[in-house]
C-alpha cells in the first residue's frame, strides 16, 4: 500500500507542479526519477515499478499540448511531426500477436513513453530553464550526499539484496572488491549518467543566472556532479564527462575569470580521481583488447541474424526492453544484444529502425539551430554535443531510450536544442512589446 501511495503522490505532485509551470513540472518529475531506484529497492511490490510512470502521466495531463500562438506552432511543428512518427509504429505493433498483451504494453511503455518529452523540451522558456536547472543542482547535491554515505557505510545499508538490486550486486569490480555506487538510482550507470546529463544545465545556470544564489548553487553542483560520476565507477560516463569538459573549454564563450574558475574545479576533481584507487576504474579504457572485444560484441553479435529472422521484430518487450522480474517468464523467444539500435530492430523491426535512424539523422542536421546565439548558447552547445555522442554510441550499449531519469533528460534536451530558440525577452525589456518580439523572432528564423 505504501508503494501505491507514493504512486498517487507522484501523480498529484507532478500534475500540480506542471500546472504551475513546465519548469516546475519537469523538476518535480525529475525528483521522483532521482529517487526511483532506492524507492523501488526498498518497496518491493508491483506498484513500486510505476512510481515514475505515475509522475509522468501527471505531467502529461497538466501540459497544454495545443497552442493558439502561430509562432509557437511554427517553432515546434517539426518536433511534433517526429514525435508522431516515432509513436505511431509502436502503437500499431501492440495489436500484432508477437508477444502477450502485458509484455507488449510494458514494451510499448519502453518504446514510446518518453517520446512526447520532445515536445515539452521544445516549449522550454528562460524561466523554465532556470527552474529546471536549479532543481537539478539541488538534486545532484542530495544524490552525491547519498553516494558519499554509501561510499563510507556500504551499499547494503541502502539497497537490500533482492531481484530488483541484482544488477547492483553483480557490479563489484571496483578496486578492492567494492561495489559501484548507485546513490539513489537503480544502478551505478544511472547515477553516473544522470550526473553527467545535468552538466549542460548547470553550466547554463552558472553562466546565465541573474541571481547570485543560483550561480553559487551551480558552482557547488558542477564539481559534485563530477564526483558523482567518479563514485559510479562507470567508464562510459567518465569518457562522456571528459568530452563535455573539453567541449566546454574549447567552444564556450565565457569570461576569462569564469574559464579559470572552471579549470580549477576540474583540477580539484582530477586530483581526487588520481589519488583514490576506487575512482580509477576508467583506467581499463587503456586496455585496447578489452575495448575492441566489447565494441565488436555489441555491434556484431547477432545483429544480422536478428535482421534476417525478425524483419518485423519480435514484438514490443521481446527484444531487450527491461521487463519487471514478475513478468520475465512470459516473454516469447526473448532476444537481445548490448546495442540500442539492435533493441529497436528486435522489437520494432526494420520499419521502426528506419524511422529512428531518420530521426537521428535529422537531429544531427539541426546543429546550426542548436548553436544559435542565445544567452543559453553554452548550455545548448554542450547538451547537443552530449546528445549527439549518445546517439552516435548507442550501438555499444542499451538503455539510452529507456533509462530513468536519463531518457527524460535526453528527450527534453533534444527537443530544446533542435528547436529555434525564443528571442531573449529577459535581457532587453523592449522585446516585451509584441510587435518587436515578432520582428526579432522572424529575423531569428531567417538567420
Amino acid at each position: 500500500m505504501l508503494a501505491l501511495a507514493v504512486c498517487v503522490l507522484a501523480f498529484i505532485a507532478c500534475y500540480f507542479a506542471g500546472r504551475r509551470s513546465l519548469g516546475h513540472g519537469l523538476a518535480v518529475l525529475l525528483a521522483f526519477g532521482y529517487f526511483y531506484g532506492i524507492l523501488r529497492a526498498n518497496l518491493l511490490t508491483t506498484f513500486s515499478h510505476f512510481i515514475f510512470d505515475a509522475g509522468m502521466i501527471g505531467l502529461y495531463l497538466s501540459f497544454k499540448w495545443q497552442t493558439s500562438d502561430p509562432e509557437e506552432k511554427q517553432r515546434t511543428s517539426k518536433v511534433l511531426l517526429w514525435t508522431t512518427l516515432l509513436v505511431l509504429w509502436p502503437l500499431l505493433l501492440v495489436v500484432m500477436p508477437f508477444q502477450p498483451l502485458l509484455i507488449s504494453l510494458v514494451g510499448l511503455r519502453g518504446n514510446i513513453y518518453f517520446i512526447p518529452l520532445l515536445v515539452l523540451g521544445s516549449r522550454l522558456k528562460n524561466k523554465d530553464l532556470i527552474t529546471l536547472s536549479v532543481g537539478m543542482a539541488l538534486l545532484d547535491l542530495v544524490a552525491v550526499g547519498f553516494g558519499a554515505a554509501e561510499y563510507f557505510l556500504g551499499v547494503p545499508r541502502f539497497f537490500p539484496v533482492s531481484p530488483v538490486t541484482e544488477l547492483i550486486y553483480s557490479s563489484g569490480d571496483v578496486e578492492g572488491g567494492f561495489l559501484r555506487i548507485p546513490a539513489t538510482f537503480s544502478g551505478a550507470h544511472a547515477f553516473g549518467g544522470t550526473m553527467i546529463s545535468t552538466l549542460p544545465y548547470l553550466i547554463g545556470l552558472w553562466t546565465n543566472a541573474t541571481k547570485r544564489l543560483h550561480r553559487m548553487l551551480a558552482l557547488a553542483a558542477i564539481p559534485a556532479a563530477l564526483m558523482g560520476m567518479l563514485m559510479s565507477a562507470t567508464r562510459s560516463n567518465f569518457l562522456i564527462g571528459c568530452i563535455i569538459v573539453l567541449f566546454f573549454v574549447l567552444t564556450a564563450k565565457v569570461k576569462g575569470r569564469q574559464r579559470i574558475f572552471f579549470m580549477v574545479m576540474i583540477g580539484v576533481v582530477a586530483a581526487a580521481a588520481l589519488t583514490n584507487v576506487r575512482f580509477q576504474r576508467f583506467k581499463t579504457l587503456s586496455d585496447t583488447d578489452y575495448v575492441t572485444e566489447r565494441v565488436a560484441g555489441s555491434v556484431n553479435r547477432g545483429f544480422w541474424e536478428i535482421l534476417v529472422e525478425y524483419p518485423m521484430g519480435n514484438g514490443l518487450g521481446g527484444g531487450g526492453t527491461s521487463i519487471p522480474y514478475f513478468l520475465e517468464g512470459q516473454v516469447r523467444h526473448p532476444i537481445g544484444m548490448e546495442n540500442e539500435y539492435a533493441r529497436i530492430l528486435s522489437e520494432q523491426g526494420v520499419i521502426g529502425l528506419l524511422v529512428w535512424l531518420s530521426f537521428v539523422i535529422w537531429f544531427f542536421s539541426r546543429y546550426r539551430t542548436a548553436f544559435a546565439k542565445t544567452p543559453w548558447a553554452n548550455a545548448r552547445k554542450v547538451l547537443w554535443g552530449m546528445s549527439a555522442f549518445g546517439f552516435g554510441t548507442a550501438w555499444i550499449g542499451t538503455g539510452l531510450l529507456t533509462a530513468i531519469p536519463g531518457t527524460l533528460m535526453l528527450m527534453v534536451g533534444v527537443g530544446w536544442t533542435v528547436t529555434q530558440p525564443l528571442p531573449d525577452t529577459v535581457a532587453s525589456p523592449r522585446l516585451q512589446r509584441p510587435t518587436l518580439r515578432r520582428k526579432v523572432y522572424a529575423e531569428a528564423l531567417n538567420s
